[in-house]
Order: structure tokens, then sequence, then C-alpha cells
């Protein structure tokens, strides 16, 4: 089983990567095409877990001490069987 961590800033914070891959965007000829662009990271996470529920509960304790800064970001977990 794996666990599928999508991370990205919370709505309000400045994402600078964001900011600079827009304008990369708008110069590259995409300004009428995107109107925003958020960056984010995945992180994908071998389990041992035979357990959806327990999986999917360790992996939010990984998530909330360690993989993501939850002052600032936010996290969607994805249990795949």
């Amino acid at each position: 089983m794996k666990a599928i961590i999508n991370i990205a800033l919370k709505q309000g914070v400045l994402d600078d990567q964001g900011k600079a891959t827009h304008h990369a965007l708008d110069t590259l000829g995409f300004e009428n095409v995107v109107k925003d662009v958020r960056i984010g990271k995945q992180i994908i996470i071998e389990l041992n877990s035979s357990n959806e529920e327990d999986a999917k509960v360790e992996v939010s304790k990984m998530c909330d001490k360690l993989l993501a800064n939850t002052v600032i970001e936010d996290y969607q977990i994805k249990i795949v069987v």
C-alpha cells in the first residue's frame, strides 16, 4: 500500500515560486492562458500497513510531525492499495 501526500502553501501565504513561474509563463506567451500558479510538493511513501484507515492515521501523524509545516502548508493524503 502507498500513501500519496500532496503539500501546498495555504491560501494567503505568498508563493514566491508560483509567482516566478507565473511570470515566466507570461513571458513565454501564456499571459492570457494562466490565471495563477501555486507550487507544491508530492511525497510518496510505501507502507507496511494493510489497514487503510490505520495507514491514513499514521501518515497524518508523519505530516504533522515532519513532512508538512502545518503553520503555512496544507496537505492531502491519498492511500492507494
